[in-house]
């Protein structure tokens, strides 16, 4: 059986859920999240009272807007990973003149699409450069042909960086100094540790729009890789690891069941669990830690009531 038309719906990305599904336990990559209804869906989320880390970063942003367009500098080119809807980006473009070239990449080209269209039409003047990738893939290879003479800077807001593990995340933001060079720098939101209590309320809120996106990822299986899953057998949750720090996000099936995907069939047993992402949270000294070999921080702010931050880091010398 063939897989449907669809720019995402590659060999590879199978390969990446089969392998998932065939583990133990049970996983799914949590990029399927990024089509254009799952895009959507988390701008729903970002709106929640529960869900304070869009919110947060924003206050972060705007208070602090000068001082971060002092240190992001002039004739710069930046690259956004994941841009989604680019609300926080917009903030950079008012306050700052020296951005001559936006590169913004996600994986939802209709999302995508819709986002370029109205930072073109508002920000005439700017160089727009969209790439419909996947990130977390060659990125230089990527964007290359596109990088401008200047300082680069790499903005990845959202505290996404918490959905790789630990030495994940050191790696990749160690890989992005190929992109920016020894006078570039990241400009970065990470997640705090803080109560168990609002952490579990964040990822499952009361109108259960995560709990819809969650389960968008096995719709998009259904509509892209012809796989049959009924969304009534499973349900969302997500739980607080406190030992690793990390939030886990977890489909859970309903009853003994099977379900095919293209040529493959997968049983799942009553209560068994899909783990469809992680979001590490860590303190401000944890992560400077972790990145110390090759990454330095120059400037963390944190809001009032200690539950986010916005991080900037330079190359070590």
């Amino acid at each position: 059986m063939e897989l449907k038309t669809n720019s995402y719906a590659t060999k590879d990305i199978l390969s990446e859920i089969t392998d998932g599904l065939s583990g133990f336990p049970k996983t799914l990559p949590y990029k399927l999240f990024y089509n254009n209804e799952g895009s959507d869906l988390f701008d729903q989320i970002c709106n929640l009272k529960e869900y304070y880390l869009t919110r947060k970063e924003m206050e972060i942003m705007t208070g602090n807007i000068k001082e971060i367009a002092d240190l992001l500098g002039e004739d710069i080119t930046l690259i956004e990973l994941g841009s989604g809807n680019s609300r926080k980006t917009r903030l950079l473009f008012d306050n700052l003149s020296g951005i001559k070239t936006y590169i913004p990449v996600d994986i939802s080209d209709e999302y995508l699409h819709d986002s370029v269209a109205s930072i073109k039409k508002d920000y005439p003047s700017l160089n727009v450069i969209p790439k419909c990738h996947d990130y977390t893939a060659d990125l230089k290879l990527q964007i290359q042909e596109d990088l401008q003479q200047g300082r680069r800077i790499v903005f990845f807001p959202g505290s996404t960086i918490g959905n790789f593990t630990p030495f994940e995340a050191r790696d990749f933001l160690f890989n992005l100094l190929n992109i920016i060079g020894s006078s570039g720098g990241i400009l970065i939101g990470v997640d705090l540790k803080k109560k168990k209590e609002l952490l579990q309320m964040a990822y499952n809120d009361n109108k259960g729009i995560t709990a819809k996106f969650n389960l968008n990822i096995l719709k998009r299986l259904n509509d892209e890789f012809c796989a049959d899953f009924n969304l009534e057998n499973f349900r969302h949750k997500a739980l607080y690891n406190e030992t690793e720090g990390r939030i886990e996000m977890y489909l859970i099936s309903l009853t003994d069941q099977s379900v095919k995907l293209c040529n493959s069939t997968f049983s799942f047993k009553k209560n068994e669990k899909i783990l469809t992402e992680y979001s590490y949270k860590y303190n401000v000294d944890e992560f400077k830690e972790l990145l110390k070999d090759k990454l330095r921080l120059k400037r963390a702010w944190i809001d009032n009531e200690k539950m986010f931050s916005v991080q900037y880091f330079e190359p070590v010398k």
